[in-house]
């Protein structure tokens, strides 16, 4: 399937979110459409240019995870197609402090706006990196300079794990990692 017939499939059944978890197609293969480690979506080897389509397609994102590793699929109605993803497939850019620094609301590069909380937990990758939960088990890797913000505002606390780098959000204690 071209890229022009699945923006235009897509188009047919805009809403904020779709429902692909009731979708059933069938498998169609794989699209050279790639998402690079930074956020960047890339078919054929071209840069997208056009940010409402990125946006467009990441809304009908899913993600299979297998034992040996995970699977990233565009779906529609009546076609899933297999795309590449280097490491996560958003980047948590943006954050700030709501209802008096009592939660924090963040952002990833295609504009999806949550709040950090149990519903949208942080996780640890096994190189040290923070991910974030964003929505049907597709996670956000958290900006450096993001990461860089919260160790400013993040106390040291002793856990079972030692001391570590913890701040809150939403009742919800998340660590950016042990203090070496």
């Amino acid at each position: 399937m071209s890229l022009e017939k699945l923006s235009a499939e897509l188009n047919k059944h805009q809403q904020s979110l779709p429902p692909v978890e009731s979708w059933n197609p069938s498998d169609c293969g794989d699209i050279d459409i790639e998402i690079k480690r930074n956020g960047d979506w890339y078919h054929e080897g071209s840069a997208f240019k056009r940010m409402p389509l990125v946006k467009l397609l990441s809304s009908v994102l899913i993600r299979e995870q297998t034992q040996s590793n995970d699977d990233y699929f565009l779906i529609t109605p009546v076609e899933k197609m297999k795309i590449r993803v280097e490491d996560a497939p958003f980047v948590l850019t943006h954050w700030h402090w709501q209802d008096n620094e009592q939660v924090m609301v963040v952002e990833t590069n295609v504009g999806d706006r949550f709040i950090l909380n149990s519903e949208h937990p942080m996780e640890c990758g096994d190189d040290g990196s923070l991910y974030v939960v964003v929505r049907r088990n597709l996670t956000a890797k958290v900006h450096r300079n993001v990461y860089y913000q919260w160790i400013d505002l993040a106390t040291e606390q002793k856990t079972a794990q030692g001391v570590e780098l913890m701040f809150t959000s939403a009742g919800c204690q998340f660590s950016l990692g042990k203090i070496a």
